[in-house]
């Protein structure tokens, strides 16, 4: 929405859309344009609100008239993943960046600990 402060919380956010597509082999959110594509961010997951993210009033992007959506069940809309995958996708997934899951504790999540080498990146 216009925010001008990159860091790895973007990063996160477009690994769990790339999350999502190889379970499904399809896009979670499939835009046409940027609007077309927050709109699509917002119907799966909500519409963001000033109280859960602070400053979002304050981006370039931000309309205060932006259709109201309410969150939906990520389960809905990447069948077959294990409660456990949808949790880390939830965590990745949420609107504030500031409040995402850092790559650090996402390697530390449940759903990867069964993968050996995940610890190795953290040293």
């Amino acid at each position: 929405m216009g925010s001008k402060d990159y860091n790895t919380s973007v990063d996160i956010w477009s690994v769990g859309c790339i999350f999502a597509e190889i379970v499904t082999k399809r896009p979670l959110f499939p835009g046409k344009n940027e609007e077309d594509q927050l709109l699509k961010i917002f119907k799966i997951r909500g519409t963001p609100s000033a109280d859960e993210w602070a400053g979002i009033a304050d981006l370039a992007g931000y309309k205060a008239d932006f259709p109201q959506y309410e969150q939906e069940d990520l389960a809905n809309h990447v069948p077959g993943l294990s409660p456990d995958g949808l949790d880390l996708l939830e965590q990745m997934l949420i609107h504030d960046p500031n409040k995402r899951i850092s790559a650090k504790e996402a390697l530390k999540h449940r759903y990867l600990a069964d993968v050996p080498d995940a610890v190795k990146f953290m040293k």
